[in-house]
């Protein structure tokens, strides 16, 4: 009888063969991880600071009167802008004219009656000097037209006193700018020193922005003065409408609780953008570096262990670099660290990357 083991055995090692061939080719190749690239690169990158600022108007006057009597008449509108100089408020200058004529009377008549006592205190000297008056009538010669020299100075205060009050009677406007409410209508009684004003006028061209910045960018801030500072204001309310203009002010000391230093900056504000009271975001630009390492901000990630990036080489690996972010814009982190411009480095899918893996380019993607 043919023994058959051996061909069995053949046919087991043909079959097991045929298995691996078949595993082999089963096989997948290796999984890619799809990540967003952009690109290591060099750029001049503006220094500048970003606060919240609040918004002031240049000058602010409230408005009081100097007088007390009735308010015959309101001449603007509430609202409305008024010039230097404009006519405001009307108190009912009766009173104070008739005082001012009385003043400017009793003047005249004490002018008079000066020169009077002068031409005799001239002809007494001369007199005393013939001895033909005697000492005392010509002291008190002298007495009198002091006196009425005296009494012609308290006349002249008196008239201008009431010259004064006559001319605050009526209320001009002592800046220019945009008025408040009116908060005494025609008719009513004005007193003075009452702690309720007529009327509060803002100036609003120029308007001023007040911010805070860290208490470390003084010194660059200082070196930086003598030159023009830019400044770009956005209300925070809408965003679309900056305005730029210039750093006037920046305080001599800093807050030792905020850590924080003081600066205002003025805008022209011709289109009325900037509003007293107003949120601003503020952007100060201090100087450009030239030449900065950069990536896309979304590119760093941040741990305990500092900062990082992952770099992908030309074999579509994706190898993790630590950096040092040296200060960030809106879309851009400028760096430091062994990295090198035109490298690509991951913007987005980095979470799943271990040091090594292979990636690939979302479909639809490039580098940016």
């Amino acid at each position: 009888m043919m023994n058959r083991a051996p061909l069995r055995l053949r046919h087991a090692a043909v079959l097991a063969a045929l298995l691996v061939a078949c595993t082999a080719k089963a096989k997948p190749p290796a999984a890619t991880l799809p990540v967003s690239l952009g690109v290591v690169r060099l750029a001049d990158v503006p220094l500048v600071l970003e606060a919240t600022g609040t918004v002031e108007p240049l000058q602010s006057v409230t408005i009081q009167a100097q007088v007390g009597g009735i308010l015959t008449r309101v001449a603007f509108r509430e609202g409305q802008e008024v010039q230097q100089g404009a006519v405001l408020f009307e108190i009912d200058p009766r009173p104070y004219r008739a005082t001012l004529n009385q003043a400017e009377a009793n003047l005249a008549r004490d002018a008079a009656q000066f020169e009077i006592a002068r031409r005799d205190q001239q002809r007494f000297e001369a007199l005393a000097a013939k001895e033909y008056v005697t000492q005392q009538q010509l002291d008190q010669t002298r007495a009198n037209a002091v006196a009425l020299a005296a009494t012609l100075r308290a006349d002249t205060a008196a008239a201008e006193r009431a010259r004064l009050d006559l001319q605050n009677a009526t209320i001009r406007a002592p800046i220019s700018g945009r008025t408040g409410s009116i908060l005494l209508k025609e008719g009513n009684l004005v007193r003075t020193g009452s702690a309720v004003p007529l009327v509060v006028i803002n100036q609003l061209s120029p308007i001023l922005v007040r911010f805070a910045v860290p208490a470390a960018y003084v010194d660059i801030i200082r070196r930086r003065a003598e030159h023009t500072l830019g400044v770009l204001a956005t209300p925070v309310s809408d965003t679309t409408r900056g305005v730029t203009g210039t750093m006037i002010f920046l305080d001599n000391s800093v807050d030792s609780l905020s850590g924080t230093v003081t600066l205002k900056a003025s805008f022209a504000n011709a289109g009325g953008t900037l509003w007293p009271g107003n949120l601003v975001r503020v952007v100060l630009q201090l100087d450009v570096e030239k030449g900065a390492l950069v990536v896309p901000r979304t590119a760093v990630q941040s741990g305990q262990g500092g900062d990082v990036i992952w770099i992908v080489d030309s074999a579509m690996q994706a190898k993790v670099h630590k950096i040092t972010v040296r200060r960030t814009t809106d879309s851009l982190a400028v760096i430091a660290g062994d990295v090198t411009a035109g490298e690509q480095v991951v913007t987005d899918g980095q979470l799943r990357l271990t040091d090594g893996v292979k990636v690939s380019l979302r479909s639809g993607g490039k580098p940016r």
